[in-house]
């Protein structure tokens, strides 16, 4: 049964879509079906039906929703209510979450203060790192806080280097994450203070380098960025001659930061990147910001304190501020940042409850969710990100969601953080830059990705042929096939193909081609480095 009519104003977002004709890629077949064939009466039951029953699904699990933005009217659907893994596709449920609770210009602090004394160009006390959650911190911020620490007339400090982390609670790791991923940089610990290597923002992470030597028997040149002495390199690869195999391995083994490289690169081979995420992100910025402030001449007794909260009263000698949330987002959701769901979801948590904890920030999305008029006794959030397999959504719920957030005053900036379909630049196809080129959907259809092995999901907008706005939920699970994007893209592709008032349906099955389909990894293709979307 359909869902009754949510009556959603539409917002004046229509844009001028264009896009690459299909040359022979793809059979499809147009035809107008009788009134009343399927909700609606849009035709859409057959040629979606027959899509979806491709035999990459059988025995899988299928839930699906297409639902007309402006009204609410659920067009097309499938098993919607059966509860699946989303993967991915749990960050729309954060991302607008913390558009709401924290507001599009959230911005976060990392502070440097300090309650000693000063005598001089001497702090006769300790100096406090204090981060409030930002993902975002890079090693320059933290060269420009020493700096301004320098610039303040200190050159000394008596006591030690404090890392306050205690915005957040000490649980690094969510909940069912897999064990093997702990080294993975898209499964990287979580800390209210922390540092990403890159402008991709992976928060807790190193980059490893690996260039093979001039000569097979040489040492390869070995680059870790940023530099820093809290993780210690093992390299014992050697390289190889130009016909041998590549056998590099690039690894962290539990409950320490020695990175070990080994096996054998050949002779010519391009430099090979692994993103590695340390073991206790908040020394590490700690380690990062102490070089910093000896590169600017200041001198601090003895080593790093973790974990203890900065003392009332402190006076403030350098902050930093972060990119307001609605620019975060894009990195965030483009990209599938799974550190920055995590980070959004205990900074929510602490802002409704004062406690920066996973069941904290989860009460806080589920009642914001409520809000929007998602049922939350139908679906299970156990993290921010959908790196847990315990999440359970069904696609009524997301597009309940698509449908609800159209109204919201931040829609806009949301809507904007969403890939989109075969948008070449990475910034703003993300995770859906590679998909549906050459058909109506290119440039045309957004929406969130979602991959785990066994599970994939794709949610968003598309605007089909008669300039009918669509949000469509797509939630495949339980099949053995290495992909199913393309079953989502033909999905998608067909309504974008269609006449869905009129219902004038170009079916589009799925297809196959170069680049479409991801490895069998079962991973979001934006966490396989280097980014292969």
């Amino acid at each position: 049964m359909s869902r009754p009519l949510v009556r959603v104003r539409r917002r004046a977002l229509h844009r001028a879509w264009s896009w690459p004709l299909a040359v022979g890629l793809v059979c499809t077949l147009t035809w107008s079906s009788p009134a009343g064939a399927g909700p609606s009466g849009t035709g859409l039951k057959g040629p979606l039906d027959t899509i979806l029953a491709d035999s990459r699904m059988d025995g899988g699990a299928v839930s699906v929703v297409i639902a007309d933005a402006a009204t609410g009217e659920r067009v097309y659907q499938r098993d919607a209510g059966d509860r699946l893994m989303p993967a991915s596709n749990t960050k729309l449920a954060t991302s607008a979450a913390a558009m709401a609770v924290l507001g599009p210009d959230h911005r976060y602090t990392t502070d440097v203060l300090t309650t000693g004394r000063r005598l001089g160009s001497t702090v006769v006390g300790n100096l406090y790192l204090r981060g409030s959650g930002d993902p975002t911190v890079l090693a320059a911020d933290y060269q420009r806080l020493a700096a301004d620490v320098a610039a303040s007339g200190v050159d000394r400090v008596t006591g030690r280097l404090v890392a306050d982390d205690t915005r957040f609670d000490d649980q690094r790791l969510g909940r069912s994450w897999a064990a093997d991923d702990e080294s993975a940089y898209y499964s990287a610990q979580i800390s209210a203070l922390t540092l990403a290597p890159d402008t991709d923002y992976d928060a807790g992470t190193v980059v490893v380098e690996v260039t093979p030597g001039p000569h097979p028997g040489a040492r390869p040149r070995v680059k870790l960025t940023p530099p820093t002495d809290y993780v210690r390199l093992d390299v014992t690869a050697t390289t190889a001659a130009q016909d041998r195999p590549d056998t590099l391995s690039v690894s962290r083994e539990h409950g320490g930061n020695t990175i070990t490289v080994s096996g054998a690169v050949p002779v010519g081979a391009n430099t090979a990147k692994e993103w590695i995420a340390v073991w206790e992100p908040t020394g590490y910025a700690a380690a990062v910001f102490a070089d910093a402030l000896a590169d600017h001449g200041v001198r601090i007794t003895g080593s790093p304190r973790l974990g203890r909260p900065t003392p009332p009263g402190a006076r403030t000698l350098a902050s930093h501020r972060s990119m307001p949330l609605k620019e975060l987002m894009h990195p965030f959701m483009k990209l599938s940042n799974n550190m920055h769901a995590e980070a959004l979801t205990k900074t929510m948590g602490h802002k409704v409850s004062g406690r920066g904890t996973w069941d904290a920030g989860l009460a806080a999305i589920g009642a914001r969710l409520e809000e929007e008029g998602v049922t939350t006794s139908a679906i299970r959030q156990a993290d921010g990100s959908g790196l847990s397999r315990m999440n359970l959504f069904p696609a009524e719920e997301l597009a309940a969601l698509l449908l609800s957030v159209r109204d919201a005053p931040w829609f806009a900036d949301w809507y904007a953080s969403l890939p989109v379909a075969c948008a070449r630049d990475r910034a703003v196809g993300g995770t859906l830059r590679s998909r549906m080129c050459g058909t109506p959907a290119a440039l045309n259809a957004v929406g969130k990705t979602g991959s785990l092995t066994g599970a994939s999901a794709l949610s968003g907008y598309v605007t089909d042929a008669g300039g009918r706005e669509l949000v469509y939920s797509v939630v495949l699970n339980n099949y053995l096939a290495s992909s199913v994007k393309s079953i989502e893209d033909a999905v998608v592709t067909t309504l974008a193909s269609s006449d869905t008032a009129t219902a004038t349906i170009t079916a589009v099955p799925p297809r196959l081609t170069r680049g479409a389909e991801p490895p069998a990894s079962g991973l979001e293709c934006s966490w396989r480095k280097p980014n292969s979307c």
